[in-house]
């Protein structure tokens, strides 16, 4: 099976964002203190990273062996992408972590790849950095956040997205916590750990929205996405959103004829770590299972034992879909 969803922490890259972090504490298990990850003024609690897969490439591929996994594409960690913060600060650590993490996937590269981290807070620089990225460190694809303090569908990234086209790479999209790089925008989110899992569905509804009706589609009609954990509420929305363009005044009028909305979200690839069965099962009764990818969240709080929840011809499915995706040589 072919992993893409699996984040990394990288040592070597921590207070590489000065004042943003990130920094971590251990914790004292004996003395009940928790382990912490801060970034900015945002603390995580009780996530160990330190002697886990997250940092840790032996047990990470002994975890992998344990699992059935054979490939995993390690992605940026969520706390440390860093949309919010100024370029200086994001760009020098964007480059960090590529150069980094290029190096950590060639001590094992028939079981790792690599996705890129960029500082799209300047997308000239980011199209630099995905070039270099793609070109020089043989990393896979960007792999970005869901708010990137602007509207995905805003012109000014464009030119990220067309040389994605011209790289023949795809682009992955995952959310971050809110109250990271900049103020909270919902305190509520706070409680009960409410950014992870809440606040990242959210965000990841709005991401698809802005793709397929802010013409993103439109423009790059050769560009593929894939969208962490099957697209937030997409599957429920599907319907909803079809309905507001071809009712709404804002429509452009290529949205408004029917099946338009549906034709662009079949465009989307999706990551089927959703977090159980029911929830795989509603995101390919709306969109099937040819465009379906595995993740895991490996390591994480929500690890999924297994991504296909026991149905080995959807994971033979979801790991051809993944060589497709990632243009990897067939079976």
């Amino acid at each position: 099976m072919i992993d893409l969803h699996a984040h990394v922490v990288l040592d070597s890259v921590l207070g590489a964002a000065g004042p943003l972090g990130p920094q971590m504490d251990d914790g004292d298990e004996a003395s009940g203190i928790p382990p912490s990850f801060r970034v900015g003024s945002y603390t995580l609690l009780g996530v160990h990273y330190r002697d886990t897969p997250f940092m840790d490439l032996n047990r990470r591929i002994e975890a992998m062996d344990a699992a059935g996994i054979h490939m995993q594409v390690l992605s940026p960690n969520p706390l440390t992408m860093f949309s919010h913060a100024s370029v200086e600060w994001a760009a020098p650590f964007c480059r960090r972590h590529n150069d980094e993490l290029a190096a950590l996937v060639a001590r094992a590269p028939d079981r790792l790849r690599g996705f890129a981290q960029l500082p799209m807070q300047d997308p000239t620089i980011a199209t630099a950095e995905l070039q270099r990225a793609v070109g020089e460190l043989g990393l896979l694809a960007p792999y970005l956040a869901t708010d990137l303090g602007r509207p995905l569908d805003d012109p000014v990234f464009d030119a990220v997205w067309e040389t994605c086209v011209n790289l023949d790479v795809p682009v992955f999209f995952h959310p971050t916590p809110d109250g990271i790089d900049r103020p909270r925008r919902d305190d509520r989110l706070a409680r009960f750990d409410g950014d992870l899992w809440l606040g990242f569905l959210y965000e990841e509804s709005i991401a698809v929205s802005s793709l397929v009706l802010g013409g993103v589609f439109d423009r790059h009609p050769d560009l593929d996405v894939c969208m962490s954990h099957g697209g937030g509420a997409t599957s429920w929305l599907a319907e909803r959103m079809e309905h507001a363009a071809r009712t709404r005044p804002w429509a452009a009028s290529t949205l408004s004829e029917p099946g338009a909305v549906a034709q662009r979200l079949g465009r989307i690839w999706w990551d089927a770590h959703v977090g159980g069965p029911r929830s795989l099962g509603a995101l390919i009764a709306t969109f099937g299972p040819d465009r379906l990818v595995a993740g895991t969240n490996f390591a994480g709080w929500d690890q999924s034992p297994d991504p296909s929840w026991g149905d080995a011809d959807l994971a033979s499915v979801m790991d051809d879909n993944a060589r497709r995706l990632l243009r990897l040589d067939p079976r």
